[in-house]
């Protein structure tokens, strides 16, 4: 006879350790790798080089905006000098307003040369220093892109680098588990090959959109300490405890098929006939399946030999006097 209860059931998903900040690094330019100076798993500090570029191109830019900045700084000298011989003449009354009026003309034109020239230099210092790819935190490194000798692309990852700020368990987690699931709960982690190592933490960001694929959606869990044998890329497994729906709990030989949906077969307790109801299975094991919905509280439930069964058929109950 069916029975509704309530329970509360550890669920348990595996998943893997990722660092909680991880980033991408790449050139600001591109050109022909020079050299490539980490693999994965290698340690980086803060300001460590990881690649270099072939500078000759930034550093011949480089020159040419230095000689312009000279050239520009020697003009800007005989403009000066020439302004002054003019407004020393023009206050000794030498000169004409309108040759004054050209030198200091000619000067502010020189100055915003000078300017200028300040500003390709500048430009062209930081295309050298693009050349060079470091670090901007400590970190490990988890994948690498080209190797010495290829074109790199602007904006082409060259290193990912995880962070030493912290680490998370992801997981990817059916839609059925996020619903049910209790509000913001603590997931005990333990390293798949070594459940004595364990770690704890709280959901720290839920995926807003399924994977197309899978149709799970992946949840990152903060963990608090965790300890140093959880190494980036582990496997682990992740275990809550949610309060399941209420449900029925039925032996597993009761379950059966019926228009490609799980059914069982329900006796009438006065014909005790037999007929087949679908019903909706919460979860299930070797021995006992939960259903959620289909049934009613007092169902008499066939458990045996429902592969033989066809509907309208008269069956005895154990125990009964029929």
């Amino acid at each position: 006879m069916a029975e509704k209860r309530v329970a509360i059931t550890p669920v348990t998903l595996t998943g893997r350790i990722e660092a909680d900040d991880e980033v991408s690094l790449a050139f600001r330019i591109s050109g022909r790798v020079l050299e490539r100076n980490v693999n994965v798993g290698d340690s980086v500090k803060a300001g460590q080089l990881l690649a270099r570029l072939e500078p000759q191109n930034e550093l011949n830019s480089l020159r040419a905006a230095q000689a312009n900045l000279e050239a520009a700084r020697g003009q800007l000298t005989q403009a000066r000098n020439h302004f002054e011989r003019q407004d020393t003449l023009l206050k000794q009354g030498w000169t004409t307003r309108a040759l004054h009026d050209d030198a200091a003309q000619a000067l502010q034109t020189t100055l915003s040369r000078v300017d200028a020239a300040e500003a390709q230099l500048r430009l062209a210092q930081d295309q050298v220093s693009f050349t060079e790819l470091k670090a901007d935190a400590p970190g490990v490194v988890t994948a690498v892109g080209p190797n010495a000798g290829e074109v790199a692309q602007t904006g082409q990852m060259i290193a990912k680098l995880a962070r030493k700020d912290g680490r998370d368990a992801v997981f990817d987690a059916p839609a059925q588990l996020i619903r049910s699931a209790p509000r913001n709960p603590e997931v005990i982690v333990s390293l798949a090959d070594d459940p004595s190592v364990v770690a704890r933490g709280r959901i720290r960001e839920l995926a807003p959109q399924a994977d197309p694929v899978t149709r799970t959606f992946e949840v990152k869990v903060g963990l608090t300490s965790p300890p140093a044998a959880m190494r980036l890329g582990a496997t682990v497994n992740g275990r809550i405890e949610q309060e399941a729906l209420a449900s029925f709990e039925i032996p597993a030989t009761a379950l059966t098929e019926f228009n490609r949906q799980p059914a069982v077969w329900i006796v009438d307790p006065k014909s005790y006939e037999v007929s087949i109801r679908n019903v909706e299975v919460q979860r299930f094991d070797q021995a006992v399946i939960a259903v959620s919905g289909g049934l009613n509280v007092g169902d008499i439930i066939v458990t045996a030999g429902v592969q033989a069964l066809h509907p309208g058929q008269t069956v005895r109950l154990l125990g009964s006097a029929q």
